[in-house]
């Protein structure tokens, strides 16, 4: 437990960010209709016809929350790709965003009501 105050894993802190980006996602529910279950598709393409190639699918594939680091690949592509690692992946999130920080990420605004609130805090403590 100590250790766990001392030290911290930004790859780590992107994969639970992608996690609770899923977790939200879930959270809203499944949508259940005609659309969604894909009637007409169902009947269009009958029993034991292609519905990986219907439009209604290729239309809907890209429903389920993206990711970046938890790769959903099939084995086969993952496999060509390198077998990429979670935490390498995530190392590459990490890397880039020290690369390229925000260039405002806090409004002066939104700098002064914090601040408001510290010297408020601050008061009370009599600090």
């Amino acid at each position: 437990m100590l250790e766990l105050g001392m030290s911290f894993s930004m790859e780590q802190l992107v994969i639970d960010n992608e996690i609770i980006e899923m977790s939200r996602f879930a959270k809203k529910g499944i949508i259940v209709n005609d659309k969604m279950m894909a009637v007409d598709a169902i009947k269009e393409v009958g029993a034991g016809g292609d519905f990986l190639g219907h439009k209604t699918t290729l239309d809907n594939v890209g429903m389920p929350s993206h990711t970046t680091v938890l790769d959903r690949q099939m084995f086969g592509g993952w496999d060509r790709d390198g077998r990429p690692d979670t935490v390498d992946l995530a190392h590459k999130v990490v890397a880039q965003a020290l690369a390229n920080p925000p260039l405002n990420p806090v409004s002066d605004d939104v700098m002064k009501a914090i601040d408001a609130i510290i010297a408020r805090k601050e008061k009370e403590l009599g600090c």
